[in-house]
């Protein structure tokens, strides 16, 4: 640990990942390489202690990711402790305001600590966002989008041993919201896209989220929604859509909502409000719903009105129109 009797969040994240694998992973060593090092798959492993192999792994990046905030965290409080001690046990001077420098020099090494956290998490969001991508495209069925694409979007980082397999054997459907009554009350009994969607999201980000301080899996959280938002944003508008359907996309977008919320770790974020302000995506797909779901034009214009006013509106006039433009009620007003 970086203090002493410390162990870290870091190493606290794997001794809890270590615990749980513990059991599995005995005997193990020897014939994988866990102990030594290897990478190598032994005729003898099997699916089951490749997997746990894999997740000790995961654990492992994981606190690697931590150790950046560790740090951070424990020079902050350094700076803190040290500038204390100077005010209760040095006598004012000129000799006792360098150390008061010296010691504040400290908070550029918690810039950067902080600087390479975030640059490590940019990184490993980038590196998801592609299985991330495809997992909307199969849960839409657009862009070839299938069974085979979302078994492969649902691995973690493309290996195959993490797999939970949620959207096994599940039919593909495509995103639609011009229903009509009979559609809209199917709609409401079937499994819609959007739960399978966020079940592919959970097999991919859980290995590493359960492993990461709360600060880095909110990011890495915010950082999926936000690419996911925007991939569904672009399925939504090719689509057509009955009122019927704008409030089907109602419930999908507050089913999403209730996912994200319901996997942030900071108490602020469970508020539609600052979700929103989080991730500019989703606040997108919300503001998207609201308008699909005004009973006329005029209640538009009303709508876009008083949310620029309230200073949460982010689509442009252009994209109003077009999306008003996709109401078949609307057609020709």
């Amino acid at each position: 640990g970086l203090l002493a009797g410390q162990a870290g969040l870091g190493q606290a994240a794997l001794s809890l990942a270590g615990k749980g694998l513990r059991g599995g992973l005995q005997g193990v060593s020897a014939r994988t390489g866990l102990g030594g090092g290897g990478d190598g798959l032994s005729a003898e492993e099997t699916a089951e202690e490749l997997r746990l192999r894999t997740l000790l792994g995961v654990a492992r990046a994981a606190a690697n990711f931590n150790d950046l905030e560790v740090a951070a965290d424990y020079t902050r409080r350094l700076e803190g402790n040290f500038l204390r001690e100077i005010d209760a046990g040095y006598p004012r001077g000129q000799s006792t305001e360098q150390l008061r420098m010296c010691v504040k020099g400290l908070g550029g090494v918690v810039e950067a600590f902080n600087g390479a956290s975030a640059r490590s998490m940019e990184e490993l969001i980038a590196t998801v966002t592609p299985r991330a991508r495809q997992i909307v495209n199969e849960a839409v069925g657009q862009d070839g989008g299938g069974p085979s694409a979302g078994s492969a979007a649902t691995n973690f980082l493309g290996s195959p041993v993490l797999a939970v397999g949620n959207n096994a054997g599940a039919p593909a459907t495509v995103l639609d919201y011009d229903l009509d009554d009979a559609a809209f009350e199917l709609s409401q009994i079937s499994e819609g896209y959007i739960g399978r969607l966020c079940a592919g999201l959970d097999d991919l980000v859980d290995p590493l989220r359960v492993h990461l301080v709360p600060k880095l899996a909110d990011e890495l959280v915010i950082g999926i929604l936000g690419s996911v938002s925007k991939r569904l944003e672009a399925a939504i508008r090719k689509s057509k859509f009955t009122p019927l359907g704008a409030i089907s996309l109602d419930s999908d977008i507050r089913y999403l909502m209730t996912f994200a919320k319901d996997r942030m770790d900071s108490p602020e974020l469970k508020s539609n409000v600052t979700l929103c302000k989080a991730c500019t995506p989703l606040a997108r797909l919300n503001q998207i719903t609201l308008l699909m779901n005004v009973d006329d034009l005029e209640d538009a214009l009303d709508l876009i009105s008083v949310s620029k006013r309230k200073g949460n509106w982010d689509l442009k006039l252009d994209d109003a129109k077009t999306l008003l433009s996709l109401r078949v009620d609307f057609e020709g007003s």
